[in-house]
């Protein structure tokens, strides 16, 4: 661990850091408090801060009220005030500007080791709290088969963007795909290989979609996809490559692989009244007619011109238009 020492002092400065590097730290060393900020400022700077109160530039104290004042972000820096004054207002002070602890000088060496390993101590279980909470924080937005977003994370992410559609303008294409026979794989190979089968097309949808698109398992065999920026020309080519990337995988157990989708894009001309279940509705319509013309195709729909009387009955089928989606593989089953 590395811990930051700040004295104005040379015979602290080369006291100190010297029985810190005997017990095992990494030493980096500031003789003000404008040096002192500058190495705590970098992103990877110490965790851990022996600091004098009077310096200066900035002292000690008013170290530790910027360290508490959220400049540093979520990173935590354990601070311990060194001070020759042993008054106890001087203690109640420094504890109400930030700090963590608070040492008088002269002191003795083991007692410096016994604090800094208290906050090393504590740093490291606020360490693991951290990724403890971070793990909890992907499980509640990844699915646990194929590390995509859940329904709950993939929805919501959809009506974040229909709201930054409202605000800047621009179309949203969403895609729902659906894979082809799936059940059939769970009753034939077993759930181990149609778990396998998620698995694999899950990655392969990832690899093709841009760094900020959406991709989530909107539950069971099906996948839910989201294009900001995408108008109908384009949801129209993105969803035919990435209904391709699906169909051209490698054979999974034995079968091949193919996806039917739906697709739908905002219109940006109209008033941005449409919702996350209307959206879906439209792309689950467009997923019915790919299932109904023969699966492994995309089917794509428009909003319709007058959203005030819209309903998901009402889309403009475009199949027609845009083609029907060329079978490239034989299908999972049949």
């Amino acid at each position: 661990m590395v811990v930051l020492f700040a004295d104005d002092s040379p015979v602290y400065r080369k006291m100190v850091p010297g029985h810190l590097e005997g017990w095992g730290f990494q030493v980096e060393i500031a003789c003000n408090g404008a040096e002192a900020w500058q190495l705590l400022s970098r992103p990877d700077g110490p965790r851990l801060a022996l600091l004098d109160w009077v310096m200066p530039d900035l002292s000690g104290l008013e170290l530790c009220r910027r360290i508490r004042s959220g400049d540093l972000g979520e990173r935590y820096v354990y601070t311990i005030l060194l001070t020759g004054n042993n008054q106890k207002s001087k203690l109640l002070e420094g504890l109400q500007a930030g700090a963590d602890d608070f040492l008088t000088k002269p002191f003795d060496p083991l007692e410096l080791q016994a604090r800094v390993l208290a906050g090393k101590r504590i740093l490291d279980v606020q360490r693991e709290l951290t990724v403890a909470r971070e793990r909890l924080r992907y499980t509640a937005s990844h699915d646990s088969l194929t590390g995509l977003w859940n329904r709950a994370e993939i929805t919501a992410s959809l009506s974040r963007e229909i709201a930054r559609s409202k605000r800047e303008g621009g179309s949203i294409g969403v895609i729902l795909g659906d894979l082809d026979h799936f059940k059939a794989v769970n009753d034939t190979l077993g759930h181990a290989a149609g778990d396998e089968v998620l698995k694999v097309v899950a990655n392969r949808l990832r690899l093709h979609v841009r760094s900020f698109d959406g991709v989530g398992r909107y539950g069971g065999e099906e996948f839910l996809i989201i294009l900001p920026g995408c108008n109908l020309e384009a949801l129209c080519r993105r969803a035919e490559q990435l209904r391709a990337a699906v169909a051209n995988l490698p054979a999974v157990q034995g079968r091949h692989v193919t996806m039917s989708m739906g697709a739908v894009a905002t219109n940006p001309e109209l008033d941005g009244s449409h919702s996350v279940d209307y959206l879906l509705n439209v792309a689950d319509a467009a997923l019915y007619r790919a299932k109904k013309h023969g699966r492994n195709c995309v089917e794509l729909s428009a909003l319709p011109a007058d959203q005030s009387i819209a309903s998901p009955s009402d889309e403009v089928d475009l199949s027609a238009r845009a083609g029907k989606s060329q079978v490239l593989a034989k299908p999972l089953f049949t």
